[in-house]
């Protein structure tokens, strides 16, 4: 008997102590991995053009934090990043726009119009997420199916004409999403009862028959991230019946940065066999992590942006950056993990985190794309140029906080001459001096720590 009780407990302690060990071997070999590999040597050809970018970035996404005063309290810290877009989704949830009055529907616009005109204020125009089901209309919760077609029809006319008709607010060039998260936020499918492709065509159409408007743009899914039938019964769904779609869109949450990419990748392969290769692709929202996480308040955040958008450059047309604020922690507490960019200004003076400042010295990056190469699974990063000027910015990427890095960086087919170098990191540390060019090349050795991002901007002097 003893015998059995001492098995019996050696075999517990076995099993409740093999995950961690199994994580811990995992993470070694990653580690392992990760050291062998060879380091960084970043080279730059000055000459190598790969065309324009669109400042991918620029978009930025509100979550449903809160109902009143979101985004009123942070607008001049948002105006500072120049964004084009800014997405907001629960406009039918939580402002009221629908109520039933004897019997029939009535339309208010007023506590949905307080949000967009702060967004109007930042200088970024309203991407409106067209969701969640008003109680009023829905057979259920916020996420199920209308009662009636007819007046899900007439919520979205009414909500296209109010911000896009000639006649009312008259906004050009807003952007309307059909749902967020179909996938998770109703477990809507691509087949059966409660069909996407039918809240789709219910949707399209009340857009497209609203009159006299500005240009809009209109598509979705916005998916918790890609999948195969997503895209291809989807938009065989959209060609059939001829509907409109003016871009594709999907989420994506992933510490790997590769993983937005393999995104792509897949994405374009089955938009070219559906014959839409030429949609423009949204990603609208996006991030490291899907839940709380200490890693959103630190420095990693902000070397992730970076390492992602040197993958995903010139290959998406907006990347809608999630979140600007946070919400209140219950404790009030000022850094509780959220995703904001910034903190709650009810948990004293509102702070920007390191993912803002990455963001600022992004919009920097100004010019044409050129060549850079030299980049490992930590040193990321892609150059610009515009005219004599080159632009150059450059992360350390590393979720166990440990692996810093020196590495040589060169910059060839220069003009000869005098060249001024002002180097940036995110503890807002700079350092700028004079070099002149060797063989129409300038070298620097740099140095990053783990998760820091600095910004090196090649200026030429000109000699009269």
């Amino acid at each position: 008997m003893e015998f059995n009780k001492k098995s019996s407990f050696i075999l517990l302690t076995l099993l409740l102590i093999l995950p961690l060990l199994v994580f811990l071997v995992k993470k070694n070999q990653n580690l392992f991995l990760k050291a062998s590999e060879k380091p960084a040597n970043i080279v730059i050809d000055s000459t190598v053009n790969l065309g324009t970018h669109n400042f991918p970035w620029r978009a930025l996404a509100q979550g449903g934090e809160e109902k009143e005063n979101m985004l009123e309290p942070v607008i001049g810290q948002t105006l500072f990043l120049t964004p084009k877009y800014i997405r907001i989704d629960h406009i039918y949830d939580f402002y009221d726009v629908v109520k039933r009055e004897n019997g029939d529907l009535s339309f208010n616009f007023e506590k949905l119009d307080r949000i967009v005109e702060d967004i109007l204020l930042t200088g970024a125009l309203p991407f409106l997420s067209l969701s969640y089901m008003p109680e009023v209309l829905s057979v259920g919760d916020i996420v199920d199916q209308p009662k009636s077609w007819q007046e899900w029809e007439l919520l979205v006319k009414e909500t296209v004409s109010h911000y896009s008709g000639k006649d009312k607010k008259a906004i050009p060039g807003v952007i309307y999403e059909v749902w967020n998260e179909p996938d998770l936020f109703g477990n809507w499918k691509m087949y059966g009862k409660k069909n996407y492709s039918l809240l789709y065509y219910h949707t399209v159409k009340a857009a497209q028959s609203v009159e006299n408007t500005q240009r809009f743009e209109i598509g979705g899914p916005s998916t918790t991230a890609p999948y195969k039938t997503w895209v291809d019964d989807f938009l065989s769904y959209v060609f059939e019946n001829n509907l409109r779609i003016d871009f594709y869109s999907w989420h994506r949450y992933s510490k790997n940065p590769n993983d937005f990419l393999g995104d792509i990748d897949k994405i374009d392969s089955w938009l070219f066999k559906n014959a839409g290769y030429t949609i423009p692709k949204y990603i609208t929202e996006w991030g490291s992590d899907s839940e709380n996480s200490p890693l959103h308040d630190s420095s990693f955040d902000a070397a992730h942006l970076i390492a992602v958008m040197s993958k995903i450059l010139q290959r998406v047309d907006l990347a809608f950056v999630f979140e600007i604020k946070d919400g209140l922690s219950p404790n009030k507490e000022k850094y509780w993990g959220r995703w904001g960019l910034l903190t709650h200004e009810l948990a004293g003076p509102v702070e920007k985190k390191p993912k803002y400042f990455a963001l600022q010295m992004l919009n920097q990056m100004d010019g044409n794309v050129i060549s850079l190469k030299g980049e490992n699974s930590f040193i990321n990063g892609f150059a610009t140029k515009e005219k004599n000027n080159v632009n150059i910015i450059l992360s350390n990427l590393d979720e166990n906080n440990l692996h810093s890095e020196s590495f040589p960086l060169t910059i060839n087919n220069l003009e000869s001459g005098n060249y001024k170098i002002k180097i940036k990191n995110l503890d807002n540390i700079e350092e700028e001096k004079i070099i002149a060019t060797e063989n129409s090349s300038i070298s620097q050795n740099l140095f990053l720590k783990p998760n820091d991002v600095i910004l090196l901007k090649l200026e030429k002097i000109n000699t009269q």
